[in-house]
């Protein structure tokens, strides 16, 4: 039985906008939250990219939803001991529950501080053992952590909650989705990736929850959204690997001049037809996804919050 959730997108809209759309979001229905961490966008128009953990800390005050972030990757900008901090502390304030998405990265951030970008191999052989660190942290005991990539050197935290946070593992591919269903409590995706879900539970993954994002942008007339979502967020339609190697939004930028209005209508549902935004979601319910998040891109999120209010989640629950 899928949950319907709402995606903040820390790119798109300031730590405030973020709190108010939190706030909206439960109004309208919505049972969770998703939140993106970034520390840039992914073009320059999306104009935003707030530190996640105090919005995170904020939102747990203002809703009872859960919260999970979509996704954090703690290898390369910040080590994993220090995400093990800020994922006890945010489970420990947020009230509806928090659960830590995680995945290898994309150079577009972790690049920042000089260091150099591992191949997908070798980012994966971080991300497991950046899992395994943050697990002994989150037991209340001292660490010595001697490893391949991470080094820990007692180092207790004492701010815990009362059960640890969830891990939910991001899989594009093969190799990501069998190390997901080995050491993940649960899968993170960016669409209806059956072929993806079948590997994950081969490996390990049977039983556990898989969460999924969909983009959307309601507007009252079709083609103008797709022409708007084209022009704020056509990093969705971009195919391949450049979404994990290119530095710089500018780089998105110059990628982006190739997506249309009307391939971004195939990839998101644009504008005001119900049964458009219904049939989308409906591939990810039939897909097995538990916990599906849609975020409407750029403006009018009130428009979509009372569009899925009124018309879209009501007939999704009553399905369930």
């Amino acid at each position: 039985m899928s949950r319907f959730g709402y995606f903040l997108a820390t790119e798109e809209h300031s730590p405030r906008e973020l709190i108010r759309q939190a706030r909206r979001a439960e109004e309208a229905g919505f049972e969770a939250l998703w939140i993106s961490d970034h520390y840039h966008p992914w073009l320059d128009v999306q104009g935003q990219s707030a530190f996640v953990w105090s919005v995170i800390g904020a939102i747990g005050e203002v809703t009872s939803l859960p919260i999970g972030t979509a996704v954090t990757c703690p290898m390369v900008r910040i080590h994993p001991a220090i995400v093990a901090q800020a994922a006890a502390t945010s489970a420990a304030q947020v009230r509806g529950g928090f659960t830590l998405g995680v995945g290898t990265g994309e150079a577009l951030n972790e690049h920042i501080l000089g260091d150099p970008w591992p191949a997908a191999a070798e980012r994966r052989e971080m991300l497991e053992e950046a899992v395994e660190v943050m697990r002994e942290l989150w037991t209340g005991k001292l660490v010595n952590h001697d490893g391949v990539h991470y080094k820990v050197d007692t180092a207790r935290l004492y701010t815990l909650p009362e059960q640890a946070p969830q891990v939910y593992v991001s899989a594009f591919g093969d190799k990501a989705a069998r190390m997901a269903g080995r050491i993940g409590d649960g899968l993170v995706l960016m669409g209806p990736d059956t072929s993806t879900i079948e590997v994950f539970r081969d490996s390990g993954g049977a039983g556990k929850p898989i969460q999924a994002g969909m983009k959307a942008c309601w507007g009252s007339d079709a083609e103008e959204a797709a022409r708007y979502a084209c022009e704020k967020w056509p990093n969705d339609a971009i195919p391949g690997e450049a979404s994990q190697l290119l530095p710089l939004p500018r780089h998105y930028e110059q990628l982006s001049g190739l997506i249309t209005p009307e391939r971004i209508a195939e990839s998101m549902p644009c504008g005001p037809d119900p049964q458009r935004h219904l049939d989308a979601l409906q591939e990810y319910v039939d897909a097995g996804i538990d916990d599906v998040y849609v975020g409407q891109v750029g403006h009018r999120q009130d428009d979509f919050f009372e569009f899925y209010g009124d018309e879209v989640l009501p007939e999704l629950k009553k399905r369930r």
